[in-house]
């Protein structure tokens, strides 16, 4: 079974500060067809202007993961960590019994352009915590690359969810295939670029929700850069 969302057809917000664009149901945008893929339950795509972002506002009860694509994002929380984020760098905060924090962007002249993604906890009432690390993209070039795992292992982000984000650069004709476990799920985002996934061309933006699939098969067309959830 394949689902396919659309770039152009995702929700959308606009404040003047921040554009963004709903994958799933969020905020004022609802769409019942669209409440999010197994446990993945919110991709955001947000652009925010210089200076501006979002103030101090709670969380509880989420795996929530910031992926910035673009600029620097500034995050500061109730647990007293506070860090820029950068290009090639993921951010996992688990917010567990409850968390505040806010999200700015740290530059006054260019703006950030990043990825907001929630997936729900295995466990509720959990120990809030944070992480953050950065990736190198030549680990990525042309190959899926562990960013989030419920292990931690190959100096991955730990979450609190049986759930796996990979990530790969693919330029022109690079081609990288994930072979799906029996029983698992997959949604893939193309963060950038244009990619063909399982032989279908697709462009930043677009998502596709894959079940019953031995395996997952990218290509690079227009330097991409792409997200695969391996979901139960």
């Amino acid at each position: 079974m394949i689902t396919v969302r659309r770039a152009n057809d995702r929700g959308r917000a606009n404040f003047g500060w921040l554009e963004s664009r709903h994958t799933f149901s969020f905020g004022n945008y609802y769409d019942p067809r669209h409440m999010g893929f197994r446990e993945l339950r919110v991709i955001n795509d947000d652009r925010v202007e210089p200076g501006r972002g979002f103030g101090t506002h709670p969380h509880q009860n989420m795996e929530i993961i910031s992926y910035v694509l673009e600029g620097a994002l500034e995050h500061r929380d109730s647990m007293g960590t506070g860090s820029v984020i950068h290009p090639g760098e993921v951010q996992l905060m688990s917010a567990g019994t409850g968390v505040t924090h806010s999200e700015f962007n740290a530059s006054e002249r260019e703006r950030v352009h990043f990825l907001q993604i929630w997936i729900m906890p295995a466990k509720v009432g959990t120990p809030p915590r944070y992480e953050q690390r950065a990736f190198k993209p030549e680990d990525r070039q042309g190959r899926l690359q562990l960013l989030v795992s419920p292990e931690g292992v190959d100096g991955s982000l730990t979450i609190g969810q049986d759930a796996r984000l990979y990530g790969a650069l693919l330029g022109p004709g690079e081609a990288v295939e994930h072979v799906v476990p029996e029983g698992r799920h997959v949604w893939v985002h193309v963060a950038r670029g244009r990619a063909r996934v399982n032989g279908e061309e697709r462009g930043a933006g677009d998502g596709v929700g894959l079940s019953d699939v031995a395996a997952v098969q990218f290509e690079g067309v227009k330097d991409a850069e792409v997200l695969l959830f391996d979901l139960r």
